[in-house]
């Protein structure tokens, strides 16, 4: 006679089994540390359409905000910068903030703090930009705290992943702007 294991769904990353306060609204999947590619395509379709709205809604109560200056360079140079160098820097900073959040607080907290610290620090560049960048960021490390157990690298794999899909289409358009 044969017998029917049934498995359970995986289980929430170790660093969220605190809880997720606010952060409960987000798709479980972003909790849980076991498909990379599945995490890394939620976690675009999400960035990419929270965006999408706040640009628009932005756009709509406050028409012609300047965009961010990315100076006088050349189309392949913006790409590289915005889809490429980017990310990756902006993640491996990301990374060390949240390792000092997460000394004082807890997962949700140390993630709501590290996306309000992007927000803000992408406003200095343009006021409205940081009212779009925080919804990503926050996305970005609601992902590097559910990774982060699995290891470093793991963690900032996924993060530059989504960030880079992220970017990337901005970054055509800036680069077809030109």
């Amino acid at each position: 006679m044969a017998t029917t294991r049934i498995e359970t769904a995986p289980g929430l990353s170790p660093l969220w089994h605190e809880g997720r306060g606010p952060l409960a609204i987000l798709p479980p999947l972003l909790f849980r540390d076991r498909r990379p590619w599945l995490a890394i395509l939620v976690g675009w379709l999400l960035t990419i359409v929270g965006s999408i709205a706040l640009s628009t809604a932005i756009d709509h109560f406050v028409p012609g905000n300047p965009g961010p200056d990315l100076g006088d360079t050349s189309g392949p140079v913006k790409l590289f910068l915005v889809a490429g160098f980017s990310p990756v820097v902006e993640t491996l900073i990301m990374a060390g903030v949240l390792s000092l959040l997460l000394r004082w607080l807890s997962g949700w907290q140390a993630v709501l703090a590290s996306s309000a610290l992007w927000g803000i620090a992408h406003s200095l560049a343009s006021p409205w930009w940081g009212a779009v960048i925080w919804w990503p960021f926050l996305i970005f490390s609601t992902l590097y705290v559910t990774w982060r157990p699995r290891g470093f690298w793991w963690a900032v794999g996924v993060v530059v992943a989504v960030h880079v899909l992220q970017n990337l289409f901005p970054a055509i358009l800036l680069v077809m702007g030109d």
